[in-house]
C-alpha cells in the first residue's frame, strides 16, 4: 500500500517543510540530518532558507506542490511554528493540499488536537528504535488512537534498520493505518556513527546500508499495508520528479528541460544590439546584468558560424539557489 501522501511524493509534488532541528531523541545513531540542519532554529522549504513566512509560499508555487512534508529534528517541539505553517498553506492552498508530518515523540492529545485544527492530515510516528517490539500498552499505542480521533490519519515511518512484526500487529488491529519503512542509509551526518556500529554501504550504492534489506522485505514486504522506500526510489523518482515539477514551472521558453530535471541555456556577454542585428527574437533570450542567456541550440550555432565570439552552455538546478551542474565552453 502507498498512501496519499507518499502517491503525491511519488510524483515530485510534496514541499518539504523542515521546521525545527532540535530533537530530544538525541542518542540516534542513525540520525541523517548534516550540520546545517542539526540543533538549528532555521526553516527551510526544499533546499530554501525561509525568511519570512512568504518564502515557503512562493516555494510551493514555484513546485506546483500538491502537498507538503513536515519534518525536523521534532516539529512538536515547535508547535506554534508548525501549526502556523499549517494554516498558512490550507488557507493558501485549500483542503486538498496534503499535509504529513513525521515524528519521534508521542505529544499527547492536546498536541494532536492542535495539529488537527490546524490541518494536518497524516501523521508518521517513529517510536524510539530500543522500544521496537515492546510498544504494546504504551504511550505509543494509545497516540495511534488519539490521533485517529482528533481527525488524523496515524501510521508508523521506520528506518529499515531490522524486521519488527509489532508493527504488522498494529495494522492488523487498526491502530495504525499504514507502516512506511525507508531503506536503512548513510548519510553526511551519521556516516561515521554508522561505521562504528559496524554498519558499511552496499557493494554499489552511494547511501543505502548492507544488511537487513532482505529480512524486511521476506518478514514484513508481503503485508498489504506496509511500503518499503528504496534509497534508488527516492533519487531517481521523488527528487527528479519534484526537480521536473520545478523547471517546468520556472522555466523559459528558450530553456531545455533534462531528464533529470535540470535546466540547459546558452551564455553569452555580446551586447543585446548584437543578438538584434543577428534577429535573434525576444522570446530566445534574457538580458542579464552582464551577460545574456539564450537557446543554447540557437548559441553554438552562432559561435560555429562565427556570428558571436564565445559563450558557454550552462546547466543547472531549477532550486532557488541555481546550482550550476555542467558549464560547457563555445569558442
Amino acid at each position: 500500500m502507498i498512501s496519499k501522501g507518499c502517491e503525491q511524493c511519488a510524483k515530485g509534488g510534496k514541499m518539504v517543510l523542515f521546521v525545527y532541528g532540535y530533537c530530544d531523541q538525541r542518542d540516534c545513531f542513525y540520525c541523517p540530518l548534516g550540520e546545517n540542519r542539526k540543533n538549528v532554529t532555521d526553516v527551510y522549504a526544499n533546499e530554501r532558507l525561509v525568511e519570512n513566512d512568504e518564502d515557503i509560499i512562493e516555494e510551493a508555487h514555484r513546485m506546483d506542490a500538491l502537498g507538503t512534508s513536515i519534518t525536523g529534528g521534532e516539529p512538536q517541539e515547535a508547535m506554534e511554528k508548525t501549526c502556523r505553517y499549517l494554516r498558512m498553506l490550507k488557507d493558501e492552498f485549500g483542503e486538498d493540499h496534503h499535509t504529513h508530518l513525521y515524528t519521534g515523540i508521542t505529544g499527547g492529545r492536546e498536541n494532536m488536537r492542535r495539529l488537527s485544527e490546524a490541518g494536518l492530515d497524516e501523521i508518521r510516528f517513529h517510536p524510539p528504535y530500543d522500544q521496537w517490539g515492546e510498544l504494546h500498552g504504551t504511550e505509543w499505542e494509545e497516540i495511534l488512537h488519539i490521533a485517529r480521533e482528533e481527525g488524523m490519519t496515524p501510521a508508523f515511518e521506520i528506518p529499515g534498520i531490522r524486521a519488527e512484526e509489532e508493527f504488522l500487529e498494529f495494522l492488523d488491529e487498526g491502530a495504525a493505518e499504514f507502516c512506511n519503512i525507508n531503506e536503512f542509509e548513510m548519510s553526511d551526518g551519521n556516516y561515521r556513527r554508522m561505521q562504528e556500529k559496524g554498519y558499511e554501504l552496499q557493494d554499489g550504492h552511494m547511501s543505502a546500508v548492507d544488511g537487513s534489506k532482505e529480512e524486511i522485505l521476506e518478514t514484513m514486504g508481503d503485508h498489504e499495508r506496509v511500503y518499503f522506500c528504496t534509497s534508488v526510489f527516492k533519487d531517481a523518482a521523488q527528487h527528479r520528479n519534484r526537480l521536473k515539477r520545478m523547471a517546468r514551472v520556472i522555466g523559459r521558453e528558450f530553456d531545455e528541460i533534462t531528464d533529470d530535471g535540470t535546466l540547459v541555456y546558452g551564455k553569452t556577454w555580446e551586447p543585446e544590439a548584437r543578438l538584434e542585428e543577428l534577429g535573434v527574437p525576444e522570446e530566445f533570450y534574457t538580458v542579464k546584468s552582464d551577460h545574456v542567456e539564450l537557446a543554447w541550440w540557437l548559441l553554438e550555432e552562432m559561435v560555429e558560424d562565427g556570428d558571436v565570439s564565445d559563450g558557454e552552455i550552462v546547466e543547472q538546478y531549477p532550486t532557488v539557489d541555481g546550482t550550476v551542474v555542467e558549464r560547457t565552453p563555445l569558442a
